[in-house]
């Protein structure tokens, strides 16, 4: 008898068996296809990154190196770049040989290695989208694949996840925040020790990932005041200490090797200003994916909070969110297209979308249900064409390449110098990242993100006083100015300019845009008709280039003097 119930018994174990495999596949499968969504819109915009990436890759190679926190080797520290973890992490490539060495898998590893981290904070994202569904409702595993195709779908979020900036790390740091606070509300732990000091912790790493991320430190405290009231004192005591800490310890180092508490990017750019401006920023974000969009998150937000047991997951998810808006509106004006600031929204927005879809539906009377599939239908509808051409143009001439920089700026003030035989010499440019990487000049940064003293006069908006740094101290042996820097510094229409400099190339089809290189480095004025043409041959090949193949990348490896 005892053998026969046994025997019964055991389909249905190995169904219970067969059903859990399935259960724990489910988020597998669903992470791996919404982060194969993200891979392929990412494909299309190739081996590109941003010039300003570039910055940080060469402080990584040169931290690695033991030449210290310095843009070129030999420089004064300047603290050119605003992410110390990203930058931690492209060093700790370089040292173990994964980037800036040669390739990975064919392709060049300056490549390869920023956009696998990337790919793989996108996971990260949509693995935290799985653990936030996880308490609300049994299709959790569906929230990664819905949360990826939302993010797939938005240029602004997959085109500057893979720009070899640290947006994909801000983004998975902001995610881990929310989903931390959301389990801990919906379990009643939000006042527990450990998670104020997590959350202190995470919004310590997002401050030093990029500054904006210090204001995700205000979303336990206010999350804790919305739900526990006066209880809630002795845990918000002790995420501020778990930030303000190790914070105040770095901002300590800070002060002590670079002598300023905010990084020198922050100077050059300026700070916060309040104002219409700022209310025309917030309206051009909520307007990018479409007001439809906008709408259907709103409804779909308000249809979650129908159901009780959901009602304590909507703070946890809005409180972060409303910070992120609030960050990207008060930061300055990014001269950058496609919202470059604005990942963690649209991180968040994800999040809160996957999590609509999965739990804020169960339950629901048709009515909401055929309501909010209505209005999803119709924001696709309205926003997918604008979006498309988003990512068409974007693809067509991308921001700044890295490649493109490295040949303009690196290679051809690189073969002046060699033509007119200078063994050493300045460059001013305010294009620094792949000049860096590849120029044995010292660069003078036009736009101040790597010079404290220029950072200053354009903190300060003193212009003349930055010509005169100059052109009387500085006194570059080459200078290129091009654009909105020859414009807003006056640097071209300076009267020294004609007087020390002799003009090398002009580019009339983006002018202002010049070479000039100082009258006491060209000994032999024959030289001159020469060192024009190889210019104009050069620069010709450049643009042809960046016209046709804008996305490409630039050989196996950036290396000074080749």
């Amino acid at each position: 008898m005892a053998k026969t119930l046994a025997d019964r018994s055991a389909p249905a174990r190995s169904l219970r068996t067969t059903l859990r495999h399935r259960s724990a596949w489910g988020p597998v499968l669903s992470v791996g296809c919404g982060t194969a969504l993200i891979a392929v819109h990412a494909r299309a915009y190739g081996s590109w990154l941003i010039d300003d990436a570039a910055i940080t890759f060469a402080y990584a190679r040169n931290l690695a190196s033991g030449a210290g926190l310095v843009l070129q080797q030999g420089a004064m520290p300047v603290e050119g770049y605003s992410n110390p973890t990203w930058l931690v992490l492209l060093t700790l490539g370089r040292a173990l040989g994964l980037f800036d060495s040669g390739t990975l898998f064919g392709v060049p590893d300056y490549v390869a290695f920023p956009k696998l981290l990337a790919l793989g904070c996108c996971a990260g994202v949509l693995v935290c989208c799985y653990a936030a569904a996880r308490p609300l409702t049994s299709r959790a595993a569906w929230a990664p694949l819905v949360a990826g195709a939302v993010l797939a779908a938005l240029p602004s979020f997959v085109i500057w996840s893979f720009s070899g900036l640290e947006n994909p790390l801000y983004a998975l740091i902001t995610a881990a925040l929310a989903t931390l606070l959301l389990r801990a509300s919906l379990a009643g732990t939000l006042l527990h020790p450990r998670i104020a000091a997590a959350s202190g912790a995470l919004a310590v790493l997002a401050a030093m990932t990029r500054p904006d991320g210090a204001l995700l430190a205000a979303a336990f405290p206010l999350l804790a005041v919305w739900c526990a009231r006066s209880a809630a004192i002795r845990a918000i005591l002790i995420s501020c200490a778990s930030f303000i800490v190790p914070f105040g310890l770095f901002l300590a180092w800070r002060f002590v090797h670079f002598g300023i508490l905010v990084p020198n990017t922050a100077v050059a750019k300026g700070g916060i200003a309040l104002g219409a401006p700022q209310l025309d920023r917030l309206r051009e974000l909520l307007s990018y994916p479409g007001w439809p969009a906008t709408v259907a998150l709103l409804i779909g937000v308000v249809v979650l909070g129908r159901r009780r047991e959901h009602r304590a997951a909507l703070p946890a998810l809005l409180i972060p969110l409303v910070l992120a808006v609030l960050a990207y509106t008060l930061l300055p004006e990014d001269w950058m297209s496609q919202y470059r600031f604005a990942t963690p929204v649209w991180t968040l927005a994800a999040l809160t979308t996957a999590l609509v879809v999965t739990a804020g539906l169960a339950g629901q009377r048709s009515r909401w249900r055929v309501a909010l599939v209505l209005v999803v239908v119709l924001a696709g509808l309205v926003g997918a064409p604008r979006l498309h051409r988003d990512a068409t143009a974007f693809r067509a001439a991308p921001d700044v390449p890295l490649c493109s920089i490295t040949e303009r700026y690196g290679h051809v003030p690189d073969r002046y110098a060699d033509l007119l035989g200078l063994r050493s010499g300045t460059l001013l440019v305010p294009d620094v990242g792949g000049t860096a990487l590849t120029s044995r000049l010292r660069i003078v940064d036009l736009a101040g993100l790597t010079d404290a003293a220029i950072a200053e006069h354009h903190h300060r908006g003193d212009m003349r006083g930055l010509r005169d740094h100059v052109f009387d101290r500085a006194r570059p042996t080459i200078i290129h100015a091009h654009g909105h820097w020859s414009a807003a510094t006056g640097v071209l229409g300076d009267p020294r300019l004609a007087r020390d400099y002799v003009l090398v190339h002009a580019d009339q089809a983006l002018a202002p845009n010049q070479d000039w290189i100082r009258r006491e480095a060209v000994a032999d004025p024959a030289l001159l008709p020469a060192l024009r043409a190889d210019a104009g041959r050069h620069i010709d090949e450049i643009n042809h280039r960046d016209a046709t193949v804008p996305t490409r990348d630039c050989g196996p490896v950036l290396r000074v003097g080749r």
